[in-house]
C-alpha cells in the first residue's frame, strides 16, 4: 500500500500543488482497495491521517491563543510535530492550512466509503456460541468460515481491556491455530471437543462459530471485521 508520511503535509517542500499530487495518488490507491472490498490496513490508515490533520488544526489554534511567541517541539496527540509559529500566520502557514482544508475535503468521502463497506461486511457476519459459554468468555477460540468455503480457520483469542484518560477500550489478540474442512461429521461442536483435548490449559474455553454469507478478502476484510464484531458480541453478552 502506498504510504503517506506522518507529517506529509508539513515536511519537505510546502507547495499546495505538490502536496495535492501526493494526496491524490494516495487516495487513488486507497479507493482502488475499497473497490475490491479490501478494508485493512487502508481504512485505519486513512482515519489516522484524517484525525492527525484535525488535531493539527485544533492544537494550532489553541497554541496561538496561549503563546503569542515562537514555539518549538509542540507535542500534538499521537504525532510529535516540530515547527515554529508566530501569532500572525505567514505565507508558509497559509499554504499548510490550504493543504489541510483540501485534504480533509478529499479524505472525508473516502472514509465514508470505507465505513459503508465495513457496515456492509459486518451486516453479513454472524456469530453463534458453540456449546455452553463460561461466565468469563474473554479467552477462547473462534472458528471462521468465509462465505461458502468449506475450509474453516480456527483462531485462539484473548480480549484485553485498556484505558486512556477518558474511557476504557476493549481490544483483541488472536493467533491462528488450525484449519478444518466442515462437514456433517466435522462440525464446530466436534471441533470444540478437539480443542479442549489439545489444550489442557483451557479446559472450558469459550468457542464461537463466526461465519459470513458472502465471501470477502480474508486478511484485509473479513478477519478484521470478525474480530471487532466478536469483541462487540462478547461485551454485549457479558
Amino acid at each position: 500500500m502506498r504510504q503517506l508520511g506522518v507529517n506529509w503535509f508539513i515536511e519537505g517542500h510546502i507547495d499546495f500543488e505538490y502536496k495535492k499530487y501526493i494526496l491524490l495518488s494516495y487516495l487513488q490507491e486507497i479507493n482502488s482497495h475499497f473497490d475490491n472490498s479490501r478494508l485493512y490496513p487502508n481504512l485505519a490508515d486513512l482515519i489516522f491521517h484524517y484525525n492527525n490533520l484535525i488535531d493539527f488544526k485544533k492544537n494550532k489554534t489553541l497554541l496561538q491563543q496561549a503563546f503569542p511567541q515562537r514555539l518549538t517541539q509542540a507535542d500534538i496527540e499521537a504525532v510529535k510535530l516540530t515547527y515554529q509559529k508566530i501569532i500572525t500566520d505567514d505565507q508558509r502557514m497559509l499554504e499548510i492550512e490550504q493543504i489541510i482544508t483540501y485534504a480533509l475535503g478529499k479524505m472525508d468521502p473516502a472514509i465514508k466509503t470505507g465505513r459503508d463497506i465495513y457496515d456492509f461486511v459486518e451486516s453479513h457476519v454472524n456469530i453463534d456460541p458453540v456449546g455452553i459459554i463460561p461466565l468469563m468468555p474473554y479467552h477462547g477460540y473462534f472458528s471462521l468460515r468465509n462465505g461458502k468455503e468449506s475450509t474453516n480457520r480456527i483462531y485462539e483469542y484473548q480480549i484485553t481491556i485498556f484505558e486512556d484518560k477518558n474511557d476504557k477500550y476493549r481490544g483483541i489478540n488472536v493467533a491462528f491455530v488450525d484449519t478444518y474442512e466442515q462437514s456433517i461429521s466435522n462440525t464446530p461442536e466436534s471441533i470444540k471437543l478437539n480443542l479442549i483435548n489439545r489444550n489442557k490449559f483451557l479446559p472450558n474455553p469459550a468457542v464461537y462459530y463466526v461465519h459470513s454469507d458472502i465471501t470477502f478478502p480474508l486478511e484485509q476484510t473479513l478477519l478484521p471485521v470478525a474480530k471487532r464484531s466478536l469483541v462487540k458480541f462478547i461485551s454485549n453478552a457479558a
